[in-house]
């Protein structure tokens, strides 16, 4: 049993984190924030705009403040950008003050599940596939290295993969109350 005040989702993009993590956060009583999402809040900005105009840095180094701000809190559901574990302060931020589950998912499911979506800047230009190869390549180890728990959102649709979660959950998270 792992407590920890928070629950933070990781994993790639098209793994699930913003669809699974709401109906998650529902299901456990915990407020949903995804950092993207806030961070777009925050600036008043989209982020393929935070990009476009700081460049990725840029963009990193918004999210470190912002996810650093988040996990003071408590109870809640922090569904994290792709990107979010490259930054050693965003790892060790998420390891002290969450559970970590990493979402993983084939590149196949995210080549579906991305389809339609041109919001993602990292997929703006180029060979999608060898895109979300090399991302997987450089961050998978990071994802693993923070898990608390690895789930596979590969073929699930999101209420069946939000039960089995809940299931796991409840076998190996134990919510902390804020220090």
């Amino acid at each position: 049993m792992n407590p920890a005040p928070n629950l933070v989702l990781v994993g790639p993009m098209g793994a699930g984190k913003t669809s699974i993590g709401k109906r998650l956060a529902q299901r456990l009583g915990l407020a949903f924030v995804d950092a993207d999402q806030r961070l777009e809040e925050v600036t008043g900005a989209a982020v393929p705009l935070i990009f476009e105009h700081e460049g990725e840095a840029g963009f990193r180094a918004r999210e470190a403040q912002l996810i650093a701000e988040l996990m003071l809190g408590s109870a809640q559901l922090l569904a994290t950008g792709g990107g979010a574990v490259l930054s050693a302060d965003n790892r060790r931020h998420l390891r002290e003050r969450g559970f970590v589950v990493y979402l993983t998912v084939g590149i196949e499911q995210q080549l579906e599940r991305l389809a339609r979506d041109r919001s993602r800047p990292l997929l703006a230009d180029g060979d999608r596939r060898s895109k979300l190869e090399a991302l997987a390549e450089v961050r998978a180890p990071l994802y693993r290295d923070i898990a608390d728990l690895v789930f596979d959102s590969d073929g699930l649709a999101v209420a069946t993969a939000v039960d089995r979660l809940v299931l796991q959950l409840q076998s190996q998270w134990q919510r902390a109350e804020a220090a």
